[in-house]
């Protein structure tokens, strides 16, 4: 069943690389359901499948990023005077995230993961219409933002541009621009918080081969081997949409995820 697995996961990377892209995240929000379901075709326990779906979706989520991130700085998308003020602190709420779920158990997690969705459709579909004219926050505001992105994208396995996009658009800031400094930060959220997946999983007796730690390294390659080519893809659709049309795919997405999250 490694093979269908694998298959599968194939597929998987195409349609998150290409919405990464497009719409500035990870899909981690598609990866983590997807690895849920297809996990269970290799006889994993669902007790290891939520963290072990966490864990690879974020590993994927690197490689999908950077090739986001490089094309989206060729298109000059990203301000990288706020861009760096959230990196380091995306990625030190990343760690800790990542440390949290370590403690917390499945049914604790598929909740954080099912509510967090369904606020973040509800603001975005309520916001579609609203403009924004608001200055950028302070940089402590900031910090805060980035501290609380790093560590509920590594609980729900995301890049964390589902919750950077709608908060610095409702600040002001272009979605094109929001995109891309989403992409750049989601990057560190997923490089430490699957790093933290990495180490607490570590030696744990339940896991199936070719696993690092919580990471399945199989369903990570064959992921990653379609992400980065389409992930360019989506990114010149991007450029090539009107803002208030980006803006309603972004939201009815996020809205679908979490229909089938409420289902699950």
């Amino acid at each position: 069943m490694l093979i269908t697995v694998f298959i599968a996961c194939i597929g998987l990377g195409a349609l998150v690389g290409f919405l990464a892209g497009l719409l500035g995240i990870g899909g981690g929000l598609v990866i983590v359901p997807a690895l849920v379901y297809l996990f269970h075709f290799l006889d994993i326990s669902v007790e290891i499948a939520m963290p072990m779906a966490l864990a690879t979706s974020l590993s994927s989520i690197v490689v999908t990023s950077y090739f986001a991130a490089y094309a989206h700085n060729r298109n000059q998308n990203i301000p990288w005077d706020i861009t760096k003020k959230l990196m380091v602190v995306v990625a030190g709420g990343a760690l800790l995230g990542a440390t949290i779920a370590g403690h917390l158990s499945v049914s604790a997690l598929k909740t954080i993961f099912s509510i967090a969705v369904i606020l973040l459709a509800s603001y975005m579909l309520a916001s579609i219409k609203i403009k924004r004219t608001r200055a950028m926050p302070s940089d402590p505001i900031l910090q805060i933002i980035g501290i609380a992105t790093g560590v509920l994208a590594s609980l729900m396995g995301i890049a964390g541009g589902a919750i950077l996009v709608p908060a610095l658009s409702y600040c002001g800031m272009s979605l094109r621009h929001t995109i891309g400094v989403a992409t750049v930060c989601g990057m560190m959220v997923a490089l430490f918080g699957s790093l933290g997946y990495a180490i607490i999983g570590f030696g744990h007796p339940d896991l199936p081969p070719w696993s690092l730690g919580y990471i399945h390294l199989p369903a990570l390659l064959a992921i990653v081997i379609t992400s980065s080519f389409f992930a360019p893809k989506g990114v010149k659709l991007a450029a090539k949409l009107p803002v208030d049309l980006l803006k309603k795919y972004f939201a009815v997405f996020l809205i679908l995820v979490a229909i089938k999250m409420m289902v699950y």
